[in-house]
């Protein structure tokens, strides 16, 4: 079960554009074709208690995700240690409705307030410093997606306006909810559902398959 808390504060930070992927970028997310970065699930219910916590907590943000349906916002997670913030902080744990909760293990989400549609998402990311009680974050965002094969396809020059515009029209072009978690060790984890593949059993899972998105959120963690 998803929660809902404010537990980030803003700092004034420049912008900080992280990888050659940027999270603000229209274009282009491509699925690795490597058996190592490609992965089934089914349900969230149905995933294995052996999956580390980090997994367990990016499907069931894709799981909740999924249930909003599509052509929704960006949405931030606080990632909190359930034991911990239950032993620390007893009373917000009653006001999350964890006291009660039959999980004494693993991540809880912490859905934040919503992510403003007026700066690019890298640009929001590193105004963000998380209290210690967050032990990680995670991001669920909708995109286009291109195949591998189309990515030499792209024109050299354009504005970002005239790109996206492009992979709008491009006849292969996919849209994908990627829903990325990244902990303060560096561990991280991500999912991501087609659109036109809209089902539990085709959901993609790997550490490496949005690395920008992943580095971009690390970096809510630096000093």
């Amino acid at each position: 079960m998803i929660r809902q808390a404010r537990v980030f504060v803003d700092r004034e930070w420049p912008p900080v554009i992280v990888g050659p992927h940027l999270c603000n970028l229209l274009t282009v997310y491509s699925v690795p074709d490597s058996a190592q970065e490609r992965g089934r699930i089914v349900t969230m219910s149905n995933t294995p208690m052996a999956a580390s916590p980090l997994t367990r907590a990016v499907l069931e943000i894709d799981e909740y995700a999924s249930g909003l349906g599509w052509d929704q916002p960006a949405r931030l997670f606080a990632l909190v240690d359930t034991a911990r913030l239950r032993a620390q902080e007893p009373s917000l744990a009653a006001q999350l409705g964890l006291e009660q909760a039959s999980e004494t293990t693993g991540l809880t989400p912490i859905e934040q307030d919503e992510v403003p549609t007026d700066k690019a998402l890298d640009e929001f990311l590193a105004t963000i410093a998380w209290p210690d009680a967050v032990v990680g974050c995670a991001l669920t965002v909708e995109r286009l997606m291109l195949p591998p094969s189309a990515e030499a396809q792209v024109p050299k020059g354009l504005s970002d306006a005239k790109l996206a515009r492009w992979v709008a029209e491009h006849p292969d072009r996919q849209e994908v909810r990627m829903t990325v978690g990244v902990l303060r060790d560096g561990t991280r984890d991500s999912a991501l559902r087609l659109r036109e593949k809209d089902a539990p059993s085709e959901v993609l899972t790997g550490a490496s398959l949005v690395p920008g998105l992943a580095e971009a959120l690390s970096a809510t963690f630096e000093e």
